[in-house]
């Protein structure tokens, strides 16, 4: 079992590369924005309708983040398998304080369930959620009795999820659905012109907001819908009884997109016209309906490699090894020391000066939701 980190000490050691800055230009200073801009209106107020459940967010252990490091976690730029499910394993057992890693699982997930895991492939290849990750998840969810065939490992894109070779000759008799999919001929519809991933979406479940989309069908021809509404994939509404969240641990610009981003803009559509004016609120927002709120049981933030520049796509020469995997109920709080992990890697690289907990406003609304603790002197933070 590991131990309860002191706070200060460990983001000190964190930032210890930080000591090599002085010696390096500086690439570019990182600010917070404080400007107060008028936003556009949004249905938010739809999600309090919907009761909380007793495990809806943040889950079973708010407040209470557990970080696994091991330098032998990525060879040559490879994930090793053996070794994230050890990392994985010890948080499990940190996190819960069960005795035995099944009886950890067993407190989020039972026998019967639905279980949808919800990785992130939208950098391909270079900078996916990592396999060793994931195959470790699904290995201990079967280990603690959890059917093969009750899982599902889903993301936005069905296209992006294959690329990145989430497929069924990778995981046997599991489920592997995108909401945005086409047709073994490669069409995106059907013989009626319609689109395959409308079959995909709940329209009983949406966010609003008062900003239109408006899609090219010739670069963009998976896009479901334009408009001010973004319809919930039926894979959260309907089809899992409970999702585990698998990020993976990347900068978004001085910010970063890690549980929260993932899980917002992967179950909704219609996203593109979110990123210019409500990237915050729809990070916060859209993880208070009730579909993700009362569902996303677990976070496994995968943090073997990340990146500290660049993201939320891949750009090989910001792609670093974290070695880390961050694992937590409460994805608010999740979110906020992952936040800490890239800064002090931006700092160490020249990119930005000092931290910036000013891009971090997604956070604090969500905490105003109930989502998670967003207040870091408030976080339980083990390492083991």
């Amino acid at each position: 079992m590991g131990k309860s980190l002191n706070r200060r000490r460990f983001f000190t050691l964190l930032g210890a590369g930080g000591a090599s800055l002085a010696a390096r230009p500086l690439l570019a200073m990182g600010t917070a924005e404080n400007q107060e801009q008028a936003k556009p209106a949004t249905n938010i107020s739809d999600a309090a309708k919907t009761a909380r459940k007793p495990g809806s967010m943040p889950g079973r252990f708010p407040g209470k983040v557990v970080i696994a490091r091991d330098p032998n976690s990525v060879i040559d730029d490879v994930p090793v398998e053996s070794v994230a499910y050890a990392m994985i394993a010890k948080s499990m057992l940190e996190l819960t304080g069960a005795a035995r890693t099944e009886d950890a699982w067993r407190l989020f997930v039972s026998p019967g369930e639905k279980i949808g895991l919800k990785v992130n492939p939208v950098a391909g290849r270079l900078l996916s959620t990592s396999h060793a990750v994931v195959q470790s998840v699904v290995r201990q969810l079967t280990e603690s009795g959890i059917d093969r065939k009750d899982i599902l490992i889903w993301d936005r894109r069905d296209m992006e999820l294959k690329d990145t070779g989430f497929t069924t000759e990778n995981y046997p008799g599991i489920t592997i659905r995108g909401t945005e999919c086409q047709d073994s001929g490669g069409s995106f519809t059907d013989e009626n012109g319609k689109l395959y991933g409308e079959r995909n979406i709940d329209k009983e479940w949406y966010y609003w907001a008062d900003v239109e989309g408006e899609y090219d069908a010739e670069t963009m021809p998976y896009m479901i819908n334009g408009g001010k509404y973004s319809y919930f994939t039926k894979i959260v509404t309907r089809e899992v009884d409970k999702i585990i969240n698998i990020p993976v641990l990347k900068n978004a610009g001085a910010s970063i997109t890690n549980a929260m981003k993932n899980l917002a803009f992967g179950s909704v559509t219609n996203t593109g016209r979110l990123h210019a004016s409500l990237w915050n609120e729809t990070c916060a927002e859209v993880c208070a309906f009730s579909p993700l709120r009362d569902k996303v049981v677990l976070n496994i933030s995968d943090g073997l490699r990340g990146c500290f520049n660049g993201g939320p796509g891949a750009s090989p020469q910001f792609i670093c090894n974290y070695n880390t995997i961050l694992v937590s109920s409460d994805p608010v709080a999740m979110d906020r020391i992952a936040y800490d992990i890239v800064a002090a890697k931006r700092i160490e690289e020249g990119i930005q000066r000092e931290p910036t907990p000013g891009v971090l406003s997604f956070l604090s609304m969500a905490s105003s939701l109930g989502l998670g603790i967003a207040d870091k002197e408030r976080i339980d933070l083990r390492i083991v």
